[in-house]
C-alpha cells in the first residue's frame, strides 16, 4: 500500500473566486464499472460488502442503497482486461456512517471474500480498509472522523497520513452484536473516486483548475481535491501509471459521474470547461467530458448522470 508523505514543496491553498470553483454542494454520483462476470461482482457487493441490489436488468446492475446508486456494472465480456500501467480506476471509496457500521461491513467481506483483503490504514481524517473485487477493482470502505478534528499543515492543506490500522482490533472494539445483512445494511455512499493518471499536473489543470476541484492535500506523486471542504471527492495518483497516456478499453472503469446542485451550475462547469479548452457535450440533462486520459466524465443535476 502506498504511504503517503506530504509533499515538500506544495503549493499553499489558495482561495480562489467563486466562480472558479465547482459548487460546494457537489457530490460524487455512481462509479460504472464494466465487469465480465456479473454475477460474480454482484455477489462480492451485495453479499459481500452488504450493498442493495437497486436494479437488474439484463446486462446491467445498479448496487447501493435506496436512492443513493453506488456502483453501477455494465457486462462487457468481449473486453480486455486493463494493462498493468494503464490509467484507470484506483478505488471506488464507499463512506459509512459509523465505525460500528463500517466495521460490520468490513466483517461481511471478509467472511464472504477473505483473500480480497488488501490492507488499512488511518489517514488521520478517516479509517479505511481496502479490499480487491473480483475483478480486481479496488475498493475502500472508510468512515471519517468528525471535520473538526482534521488537522492542516502551515501552508493550509489537510494533514494526511497512513498510519497503522488494525483491523483485527477495530472490529472487536466497533463491530455491532447483531448480524448486518443486505437487506438491513449499514448507511453508506459512495465518499470518493481515487484514479491513477498519467501526470500529476495535467491532472491538476483538468480537475483543479477546470473542473473546480480544490486541493486539500498533496503528497507529490498524488492530489487529493475536493468541493465544499472534504477531504477529498476525487484523488489522483501517477503510482505504477507515471506517463501512461490514453486509455485503451478495457474491463474496469466506465466512467465517473459528478452530482452537481442546480442546472445552473451545470451550465457554469461547461463555461468554465470551454474557457480552458475542453470540449464537452451536454444533451439539455447531462454534461460529458473526456478527461486528458479518456476517462468519461459526466455531470449532472442530483443524479441525472447516473441515471437516478
Amino acid at each position: 500500500m502506498p504511504v503517503y508523505v506530504q509533499n515538500p514543496h506544495p503549493r499553499s491553498l489558495v482561495r480562489r473566486p467563486a466562480d472558479d470553483l465547482i459548487a460546494a454542494d457537489t457530490r460524487m454520483g455512481a462509479v460504472e464499472l464494466l465487469v465480465r462476470d456479473l454475477d460474480a461482482m454482484i455477489g462480492f457487493y451485495s453479499q459481500g460488502m452488504t450493498l442493495d441490489v437497486l436494479e437488474q436488468t439484463g446486462d446491467t446492475a445498479v448496487l447501493g442503497r435506496p436512492g443513493l446508486p453506488i456502483v453501477r456494472m455494465r457486462r462487457m465480456a468481449d473486453l480486455p482486461p486493463r494493462r498493468q500501467g494503464e490509467a484507470g480506476l484506483f478505488h471506488t471509496a464507499v463512506l459509512f456512517e459509523d465505525k460500528p457500521s463500517l466495521a460490520a461491513a468490513v466483517a461481511s467481506v471478509a467472511r464472504y471474500a477473505p483473500r480480497s483483503f488488501t490492507g488499512s490504514s488511518d489517514h488521520l481524517y478517516s479509517e479505511a480498509f481496502y479490499f480487491d473485487d473480483p475483478e480486481g477493482n479496488g475498493v475502500e470502505m472508510y468512515v471519517d472522523r468528525p471535520r473538526e478534528t482534521w488537522a492542516t499543515e502551515p501552508h493550509g492543506l489537510l494533514k494526511v497520513a497512513t498510519n497503522p490500522l488494525d483491523p483485527n482490533e477495530f472490529l472487536r472494539t466497533h463491530l455491532p452484536n447483531a448480524p448486518i445483512t443486505p437487506a438491513a445494511g449499514p448507511a453508506a455512499t459512495l465518499g470518493h473516486v481515487h484514479l491513477q493518471v498519467g501526470d500529476i499536473g495535467v491532472a491538476r489543470d483538468f480537475y483543479v483548475d477546470a473542473l473546480g476541484f480544490e486541493v486539500m492535500s498533496d503528497v507529490g506523486s498524488a492530489l487529493f481535491i475536493a468541493a465544499g471542504g472534504y477531504h477529498h471527492h476525487i484523488a489522483v495518483n501517477t503510482w505504477g501509471t507515471a506517463g501512461a497516456g490514453p486509455r485503451a478499453a478495457a474491463l474496469g472503469l466506465g466512467q465517473v459521474n459528478i452530482d452537481l446542485p442546480t442546472a445552473d451550475d451545470v451550465d457554469a462547469l461547461r463555461q468554465r470547461l470551454g474557457d480552458h479548452g475542453f470540449a464537452t457535450r451536454h444533451d439539455g440533462a447531462v454534461l460529458r467530458v473526456d478527461d486528458p486520459w479518456g476517462t468519461l466524465i459526466q455531470v449532472g443535476v442530483e443524479g441525472a448522470a447516473d441515471g437516478r
